[in-house]
C-alpha cells in the first residue's frame, strides 16, 4: 500500500517498477521511523542519487550504505549535521584558531549537548550516543558503544557517569509519555547485563572468610546494580557469590551460612522491601568454632534504605564507596 507524501499525495513508498527500495522498505531495514530517511534527504542530502518519474525515491545499495553510516555516526553521539558530513564522504572543516593556522577536525567535547530526545543535560557524549542505540532498539551498536564505554573508562566510572544517566534519562521519558517506552528501559538494562558479564568473565575461587554474598531482599527484583557491584569486585579478585532478585529469607539465611562470608550487601529499590528486621537478623548471625566465632558485615544497599538505619550495618552512598568498604573487609 503506498503512503501520503508531505503533500498529501501517494507516491514516495511506492515500489518503484524498475526496482531499489522504497522510503518505508530503507527504514524498516535500518530501524528509524520514515519521516527520518525523508528528513535526513531534505536537510542533509542523504537522498538517493537518482528518482523514477515523478516522486518516487529508488534507494540503491549505496544510498543504503550511505544511511547505515548516518546511523552509525549517530549513535556514538555525534550531532546529526556532522555525521551527514562524514556520512557523505565530507572532510569536517578545520579548525582556525586566532593566530590564523588550520590545526585539523574539531573534535567532538567530553560534554556535547547534541540532541537525543531524552533530557540528559550535561551527561558525557556517550550517554547520548547510547540512548539514541536503545531508542532505535539497536542491538549491534548498543552492545558496541557500552563496551567502549566500559573499556575506554572503567567499570566503576563508566557506570557512575555513562550508564546510570542513561537509565534514569529512559526513565523520565517512560514516566512522562504514558508508559511508551518500557521496552526500551528493559532493552538497555539487558545489554548493559550482557555487557558486564563480556566486560569480567569468569569467577574468583573461594578464599576463606574473603567471600562477599549479594542478594536482593525478598520482593524485590532490580538487580542490575548488584550485577554491577558484583563485576567491580569480580575484577579485583574478590570472590563473590550472587543470587539476584528476591531471595526468600529461609535462602538468604541458609546462603549466609554455607559460604561464611565476610560481607552480605542487601539491595532494596523501594521502602517498600527494605526490610531493617531482616538486616539486623543477617548482621546478628554467626559462625565458627566457640570461642572463635565470626559474622559478617552487613551493606544495606540501594535507594530503599534511605533514612533507614540498621544497627550493626553500613550504608554506602554508590558503587564506588560500596566497593571500597567491601575490599577493607575482604583484607581486613
Amino acid at each position: 500500500m503506498s503512503a501520503l507524501t508531505e503533500n498529501g499525495e501517494h507516491g514516495e513508498d511506492v515500489v518503484p517498477p524498475d526496482g531499489g527500495l522504497t522510503t518505508g522498505e530503507v527504514a524498516r531495514r535500518l530501524g528509524v521511523a520514515p519521516t527520518t530517511v525523508r528528513t535526513w534527504d531534505r536537510r542533509y542530502g542523504l537522498g538517493p542519487d537518482s528518482h523514477t518519474g515523478g516522486r518516487h525515491r529508488r534507494w540503491t545499495a549505496q544510498d543504503v550504505a550511505r544511511l547505515e553510516r548516518m546511523c552509525a555516526l549517530t549513535a556514538t553521539g555525534l550531532p546529526p549535521a556532522e555525521a551527514a558530513r562524514l556520512a557523505r564522504g565530507e572532510a569536517p572543516p578545520p579548525v582556525t584558531p586566532a593566530h590564523g593556522v588550520a590545526v585539523g577536525p574539531r573534535r567532538a567535547p567530553a560534554h556535547s549537548r547534541a540532541g537525543s530526545g531524552l533530557r540528559l543535560g550535561d551527561a558525557r557524549q556517550e550517554c547520548k550516543g547510547i540512548a539514541r542505540a536503545a531508542l532505535r532498539l539497536d542491538a549491534a551498536a548498543l552492545d558496541r558503544l557500552l563496551l567502549d564505554a566500559i573499556t575506554e573508562h572503567g567499570l566503576i566510572a563508566a557506570w557512575t557517569e555513562v550508564i546510570v544517566p542513561t537509565l534514569q534519562a529512559v526513565g523520565r521519558k517512560w514516566e512522562t509519555s504514558g508508559e511508551k517506552y518500557v521496552e526500551v528501559e528493559h532493552f538497555l538494562s539487558w545489554h548493559v547485563s550482557g555487557a558486564l558479564r563480556r566486560t569480567v568473565p569468569g569467577t574468583v575461587a573461594d578464599r576463606p572468610g574473603a567471600t562477599t554474598v549479594l542478594a536482593c531482599v525478598p520482593g524485590e527484583n532490580h538487580t542490575l546494580a548488584l550485577e554491577v557491584l558484583s563485576a567491580a569486585l569480580t575484577e579485583r579478585g574478590v570472590p563473590v557469590r550472587m543470587f539476584g532478585g528476591a531471595l526468600p529469607v529461609e535462602s538468604l539465611v541458609a546462603a549466609v551460612r554455607r559460604t561464611g562470608p565476610a560481607a552480605v550487601g542487601l539491595w532494596a529499590q523501594s521502602r517498600a522491601t527494605a526490610s531493617r528486621p531482616l538486616a539486623q537478623h543477617v548482621a546478628g548471625m554467626e559462625w565458627g568454632v566457640r570461642g572463635a566465632r565470626r559474622g559478617p558485615v552487613v551493606l544495606t544497599l540501594g535507594p530503599g534504605w534511605a533514612g533507614r538505619a540498621v544497627a550493626g550495618s553500613t550504608r554506602p552512598t554508590g558503587l564506588a564507596e560500596a566497593v571500597a568498604v567491601l575490599e577493607s573487609v575482604v583484607t581486613r
